[in-house]
């Protein structure tokens, strides 16, 4: 007996609003990182995202699972993880592996200060399940030089091993447990750091984190620090120290070879103008060099691109993400520059040199919107963070207009990239039904957010975004060596490089091409043993 008609709709109406509950989390999960935006505070920000969470958490719990595998920032992989790890008594047996596969392999890769955070927020929250804390032992057994992670980020560590009720391996647990020892130290940097107790000298051979508080008890200025600790700083710290030593007159010299194309972005913007005309050919080839290393980790081969780049006031930032929208601008810019065939970048306000750009004025993206169509090219990518102004509307007028009257076989696609969550809407805030949106907190992350452009736009199908999420989750267990697991969670294959070229490709192809970003996990899977 065939299914009746009302149940028939009421199944795809059920498939909708699953696809569209997860498109809207994942998207929420590319952009949110719980910080103050220009339009919006943190707590919102916090209180809408953590209702997202538990919102796909009680519904989907598989796919939220998955999510960890999807390319989305570090703030919710952390989120993702911690409710993942309290609620598992939930898990259903036939998912647990696959869970606490996927957890521990989202942990490692996430920064330490990070991982390190979250495990601790399950103390916290009290969560000390035998899950949880196999998972806290076998992260800090893992770790390359915990000499260094009970220095570095000692609080972490003890509340950790309090926690999770471990016996640390060799001197760990005194220096971690005994912080009257007076006894020397056989491990080199254990021992550096009993003697910074009592040697001001031994302050400076610290790292820089460890080094900042001792020097501040010892009456250390914090000029002498930089100067002295200089040699030893990670690039890193030297891009976050820049604007402090300079005004303590302090020269740090900043190696912008191995930074990411956003980092450099943001150090970039952070120079007074005088400074990046004087230094604009280092600055540009280091833009260059940064969005080169980006597509060879994620390779994307792109027709005619034409970007629409919004330069306008909102784009400062807030407080907490001080120029970052504009960053990622230009970010995205010189990154799509590397990976088009041709290219051409119109800004909100025409500027003569990217390198100066700057946040100024209303926001006006039906200009440059017309402008880049004009040039009737394979793609065009609309980075802005939605707030239209100048007038409200008028991009997806534009959009709806090309659309209907100038391009119905839609041979040009048209894709709004959003750096900036709206906690009011539960998403990075749209331009219109004629223009899909995905969220981006990083440029060098936007392969990953064209594969998934599709979904956003609202033609895949339920089944196809949970292929899509199972071959991300394929490829981050390969990566840590579980091929098998990862070939069972696969399922069917789809390169996400071909479909980003596809990109370029003319036609009702291209807005289709959209679609897959599982390059990584279909390389995952050509390696591992055994794998079709």
């Amino acid at each position: 007996m065939s299914p009746s008609r009302p149940a028939l709709s009421a199944c795809f109406h059920t498939e909708r609003v699953e696809r569209e509950d997860l498109v809207m989390f994942i998207n929420a999960c590319f952009a949110c990182t719980g910080q103050a935006e220009f339009y919006g505070s943190s707590g919102g920000q916090v209180v809408s995202v953590e209702f997202l969470h538990e919102y796909i958490l009680g519904n989907y719990r598989r796919l939220y699972a998955r999510t960890l595998a999807a390319g989305i920032n570090h703030f919710n992989q952390a989120l993702i993880a911690v409710n993942l790890l309290a609620t598992g008594a939930e898990t259903p047996p036939a998912d647990r592996r696959e869970e606490g596969l996927l957890i521990a392999a989202a942990l490692r890769e996430l920064p330490p200060q990070r991982a390190l955070r979250a495990l601790r927020a399950l103390r916290e929250r009290r969560v000390n399940n035998r899950r949880a804390r196999a998972v806290i032992r076998d992260y800090l057994a893992g770790r390359p030089d915990p000499a260094f992670d009970a220095v570095k980020y000692r609080a972490h560590v003890r509340a950790l091993a309090t926690h999770a009720h471990l016996r640390l391996p060799g001197e760990l647990g005194p220096f971690l447990f005994e912080p009257d020892r007076r006894a020397p130290f056989e491990a080199p940097l254990l021992e550096r750091a009993r003697q910074a107790r009592y040697a001001k000298e031994a302050i400076f051979d610290l790292p820089l984190t460890v080094a900042e508080g001792l020097a501040a008890a010892r009456g250390v200025s914090r000029d002498e620090l930089l100067r002295r600790a200089a040699p030893r700083m990670t690039e890193g710290e030297r891009l976050r120290l820049q604007r402090a030593a300079g005004r303590e007159d302090v020269d740090l010299a900043v190696d912008l070879g191995r930074a990411p194309l956003t980092r450099v972005a943001l150090y970039a913007l952070s120079l007074p103008e005088e400074a990046r005309r004087d230094r604009r050919e280092e600055l540009h080839a280091a833009l260059e060099r940064a969005a080169a290393r980006a597509l060879r980790k994620s390779p994307a081969a792109l027709g005619r691109v034409a970007a629409v780049l919004d330069r306008s006031y909102s784009a400062s930032g807030s407080s907490e993400k001080r120029r970052r929208p504009l960053a990622v601008a230009l970010g995205v810019s010189y990154l799509l520059r590397a990976a088009a065939r041709e290219y051409r970048a119109f800004w909100t306000a025409p500027t003569p040199d990217e390198i100066l750009v700057d946040a100024r004025g209303q926001t006006d993206l039906a200009t440059p919107l017309l402008d880049a169509l004009a040039c009737r090219p394979d793609v065009v990518v609309v980075l802005s963070d939605g707030f239209e102004n100048d007038p409200p509307g008028a991009a997806a007028e534009v959009a709806r207009c090309f659309r209907a009257r100038l391009d119905p076989g839609q041979r040009t696609s048209i894709v709004h990239i959003n750096p900036v969550f709206d906690s009011e809407r539960y998403a990075p805030r749209g331009l219109g039904p004629s223009i899909p949106t995905v969220g981006l907190r990083d440029a060098e992350d936007l392969p990953t957010v064209l594969g998934f452009a599709r979904f956003a736009e609202g033609t895949a199908p339920l089944a196809e975004l949970e292929r899509y999420l199972a071959q991300r989750a394929a490829a981050l267990l390969s990566r840590h060596g579980r091929p098998s697991v990862a070939a069972e969670t696969a399922g069917a294959t789809a390169s996400g490089e071909e479909a980003v070229e596809a990109l370029a490709a003319p036609g009702e192809e291209a807005v289709e091409a959209l679609a897959a970003s599982g390059e990584e996990a279909v390389e995952a899977l050509a390696a591992a043993p055994g794998a079709p």
